[in-house]
């Protein structure tokens, strides 16, 4: 089978939920299969970078959509250029006449037996008229993420922002997931959210899956004192708002029993916000060369998140090196996890701060939890995870000569 898989922003490094998701994938594939990547990506020409494409995926296609990072005014001015469209923001921002043009070469030349187009980000770049069988890989449910940041936004701009984007998203995703032939959601709460946009679209559930050899099975937690870590991309506007709630509302409830642990946010590019949580006993480390130096000697990892949309893999790959983990119910919305056996979900700042006490006080409860995380997530390594997503591709191209007939454009 020959695919052609079209991503938005650059694959490398590896260090975000969209990018480890999509690598693994995408290694995984083309090591039984012919694949073409196209990886486009804003900023000035990065050589280095297209040629570790090339090394990962021979054969791979590269654009340079910019020769320079947009500002900040350069942003806002052409958010308002699109501000009179259809399409929302986050969409219309990835399209580019450069990348349209080698998409419909590759269609015109019928270069693929299928195609992905991986994020909704990327779908304006594809060709009106899908005349070869095409997935959309929905790696969340965007206008659920949209609803999601306009409802906790107190900041009245921002706010009306996220409404607006919310709202545009909504109508877009609606007409974008009826669109393609055959959709790849990321849980069966996703594609619940989206069969009730379009009740008949064909949608298959592809989980989240760990590299098992990367995040090999840690030793027992014996951390003195206690350190609880969180682990995420500290530029992302959930995981922001996520470390603040912890920090302002949970945080101050495990330090009144245990004076002198330590709260560890891990992640690349942490916002000013974030760094101004930064005190003796909560440390914010930036980007960090191996977040298994961090995750090893973790007492417990939280995901204290309250939006957020499709699943966290940072969960599975702490689970994989036998983590006991606490987090809300959105923050593990999605993955095959069960409450009191393999993690604990609390989604109030008590009950979610007693969770973290309970585990710090009992060793062999923490044991028991850290047992039955590795013993989960040894299901989930991406080898098998690949064959099911193969399998559906080929459902997208069974789809398709079922279903020829070509579905109404997307708004421009």
């Amino acid at each position: 089978m020959k695919i052609f898989w079209v991503k938005a922003g650059k694959i490398l490094p590896v260090d975000t939920g969209g990018r480890i998701r999509s690598y693994h994938l995408l290694r995984a594939l083309a090591e039984i299969e012919e694949l073409t990547f196209l990886s486009y990506y804003g900023g000035p020409r990065d050589e280095e970078y297209e040629a570790a494409i090339q090394k990962e995926l021979p054969g791979a296609i590269t654009v340079c959509t910019a020769a320079s990072d947009a500002t900040a005014f350069e942003q806002g001015f052409l958010y308002l250029r699109c501000l009179p469209g259809n399409a929302p923001f986050a969409v219309s921002k990835f399209t580019n006449s450069k990348v349209r043009g080698v998409v419909e070469e590759q269609y015109d030349k019928k270069a693929f037996d299928v195609a992905i187009c991986d994020f909704l980000s990327a779908s304006l770049n594809f060709p009106e008229v899908l005349s070869r069988p095409t997935a959309l890989f929905q790696h969340n449910v965007e206008s659920c993420l949209w609803e999601r940041l306009a409802d906790r936004e107190s900041n009245l701009v921002k706010k009306l922002f996220y409404r607006v984007e919310s709202a545009k998203m909504a109508r877009y995703e609606r007409k974008a997931i009826a669109r393609f032939h055959h959709v790849i959601a990321v849980s069966e709460v996703d594609r619940q959210q989206m069969l009730a946009m379009k009740s008949d679209c064909p949608i298959t559930v592809v989980p989240t899956g760990v590299n098992c050899r990367e995040y090999p099975v840690a030793p027992a937690s014996q951390s003195r004192p206690p350190r609880i870590v969180f682990i995420g991309s500290m530029d992302w506007e959930p995981n922001i708002d996520a470390v603040a709630f912890f920090c302002r509302e949970i945080w101050p409830i495990v330090l009144a029993e245990f004076p002198d642990s330590v709260f560890e946010v891990v992640g690349r590019n942490p916002h000013a916000s974030v760094r101004r949580l930064a005190s003796q006993n909560v440390k914010v480390t930036g980007t960090v060369p191996s977040v298994r130096d961090y995750v090893d000697p973790a007492s417990v990892v939280v995901v204290p998140l309250r939006i957020g949309g499709g699943t966290r893999l940072k969960i599975f790959e702490a689970m994989a090196m036998g983590k006991a983990l606490v987090s809300t119910t959105i923050g593990a919305e999605g993955l095959d996890v069960t409450s009191g056996r393999d993690v604990i979900l609390a989604d109030d700042p008590r009950s979610f701060a007693d969770s973290i006490l309970l585990l710090l006080r009992d060793d062999a409860l923490r044991r028991r939890y850290e047992i039955a995380a590795a013993q989960l997530a040894s299901q989930y390594d991406w080898s098998e995870i690949a064959k099911r997503f193969r399998d559906a591709l080929e459902q997208t191209v069974s789809d398709t000569s079922r279903n020829s007939s070509a579905a109404d454009p997307l708004p421009a």
